[in-house]
């Protein structure tokens, strides 16, 4: 037991000297001073579950009413695929926008490397890029005009 821990511990010691500084995650000072919706240790409040399966039933226009509302940033970056709601950074975003997002309904979508909301249309995976089969548009443009 004492060899198979000192093997353990050796080999997470040598395997974290091996990454390279360009791959180590940076800190971000903004997510170190902005505790506004954060207890004292740094946390996000939790998410409310039942709030959240609501919101993923919500219309489109009221889930970007309310994605407007909480936060204006995340409206800009907004795309309407179809009756969906789309939101895709270009950087990892910062946890307290992701969980607004998630507490609005939105989930993660790997694949298409986007925030996405269903607005109540709850659909089977389809093959084909859903900018092919919708039309697509950006509210904030329309808005702005």
């Amino acid at each position: 037991m004492k060899t198979t821990k000192k093997l353990n511990e050796g080999f997470l010691a040598d395997t974290a000297n091996r990454v390279p500084a360009e791959t180590a995650p940076a800190a971000a000072p903004s997510a170190v001073e902005k505790k506004d919706a954060r207890d004292g240790k740094g946390n996000l409040p939790p998410i409310d579950t039942e709030a959240r399966k609501k919101n993923r039933t919500l219309p489109t226009a009221k889930v970007l009413e309310l994605l407007q509302a909480s936060n204006t940033g995340l409206f800009n970056l907004a795309e309407v695929v179809g009756k969906w709601v789309w939101v895709a950074f270009r950087e990892t975003p910062a946890p307290e926008l992701r969980q607004i997002l998630a507490q609005l309904g939105f989930h993660w979508n790997r694949e298409r490397q986007a925030w996405q909301h269903p607005c109540g249309q709850f659909r089977l995976r389809g093959f084909q890029d859903p900018h092919e089969k919708y039309a697509s548009y950006y509210p904030a443009d329309s808005r702005a005009a």
